[in-house]
């Protein structure tokens, strides 16, 4: 039990940090609701117990081997460009009263959350880290399982209070939404980028 913990507050912090994904469920539950926003969530909650098993497996020292790092790097970055215009061509939809979006059903929304998670495989060379500084007597499975589990807990937090402020908000704000989300999308892309090759 006591990994089981440890490993949901590890998931349920570093879940709670402002990223591609965090801006991708807020937009995509402000346009299609909140099932939408736990399909972009549960999505998130399954890369993120996938990665944090393979750090605690040992596959970080694989992402150090350049040719690797490179590709992974340059494929994520390029992963969040799609997702960045996808999302910037949402607000002129939303402006020009069309429908269209990518991720308006929950399905799709996971499906699109899974790749899109995934395109950045560096964060298992930071689970890997984060688990070398967890406890010793933790054991792995557990752990893994809590990382799940908590990075889910903070992504419905999340899609739910997301979906309490969309009855407040219009239109104009979900299109205002959907052109925030698709910056900052394409900045972590160029973060990404930037970072893979300059590294």
């Amino acid at each position: 039990m006591h990994s089981v913990l440890v490993g949901f507050g590890l998931g349920f912090l570093v879940a709670l940090q402002l990223g591609p994904m965090s801006l991708f469920l807020v937009r995509s539950t402000l346009r299609a609701g909140l099932l939408t926003g736990l399909g972009v969530g549960a999505g998130i909650a399954v890369i993120d117990a996938l990665y944090a098993a393979a750090g605690a497996a040992g596959a970080a020292p694989l992402l150090l081997i350049d040719p690797v790092r490179l590709v992974l790097g340059v494929a994520g970055a390029c992963v969040l460009v799609w997702l960045g215009i996808t999302t910037l061509l949402a607000a002129v939809h939303v402006r020009a009263g069309l429908d269209g979006d990518a991720a308006a059903s929950p399905w799709s929304a996971f499906r699109i959350s899974l790749g899109a998670t995934a395109s950045n495989p560096l964060t298992i060379l930071s689970w890997a880290a984060i688990f070398s500084a967890a406890s010793s007597d933790a054991d792995p499975v557990p752990l893994v399982a809590g990382v799940g589990l908590g990075s889910l807990a903070w992504v419905s937090t999340l899609a739910l209070v997301t979906a309490v402020l969309r009855r407040a908000v219009g239109v104009r704000s979900t299109r205002i939404a959907d052109g925030i989300a698709g910056l900052g999308l394409l900045g972590f892309a160029g973060a990404l980028g930037y970072r893979t090759l300059h590294d």
